[in-house]
């Protein structure tokens, strides 16, 4: 398994977590974002500088996932994207996205976006919590754990 970050978005906080989440697990994590990363000095961590644009990073992991894969995104239609593709994608909430349940956050993305382009304030999500950050690496624990034992998570 193979972890696959959109970084451009994706809070500092979360980035240190699956750092040590990647050592501990031994597994391979990219970064990928159109600006410089720093990241720790590790033969597990890289970072992807891709060139700036729409969706360029998520065009990049769209393409190179494969099935098994983690993908952290707080992205809808990349959540969608790769799950096409039978990846796992987990949000920095920690909140994992299935098949069974991008179509209805897709939906309610799109619904938002009229709203937003009607005029309507629908505001921003709110600040990364304490609690987020621990649903966060429990959840990323079950599925390294699930993916350590040789079971596909559920």
């Amino acid at each position: 398994m193979h972890i696959w970050v959109d970084a451009d978005a994706c809070p500092v906080v979360i980035k240190e977590i699956l750092y040590r989440a990647a050592h501990r697990w031994q597994r391979s994590l990219t970064l990928v974002a159109n600006h410089m990363l720093r990241t720790p000095p590790s033969s597990l961590i890289r970072a992807v500088q891709v060139p700036r644009g729409f969706d360029v990073a998520d065009d990049y992991i769209a393409q190179h996932v494969s099935a098994g894969d983690l993908v952290i995104t707080g992205d809808i239609p990349l959540a969608a994207q790769v799950l096409d593709r039978h990846a796992l994608v987990l949000n920095p909430r920690g909140e994992r996205y299935t098949a069974d349940t991008i179509r209805e956050r897709l939906s309610l993305r799109d619904m938002m976006e009229e709203l937003r382009s009607a005029g309507v304030d629908t505001g921003g999500p709110a600040a990364l919590s304490q609690a987020d950050r621990r649903a966060f690496a429990n959840a990323l624990d079950r599925l390294m754990l699930a993916g350590a034992r040789g079971h596909p998570p559920r």
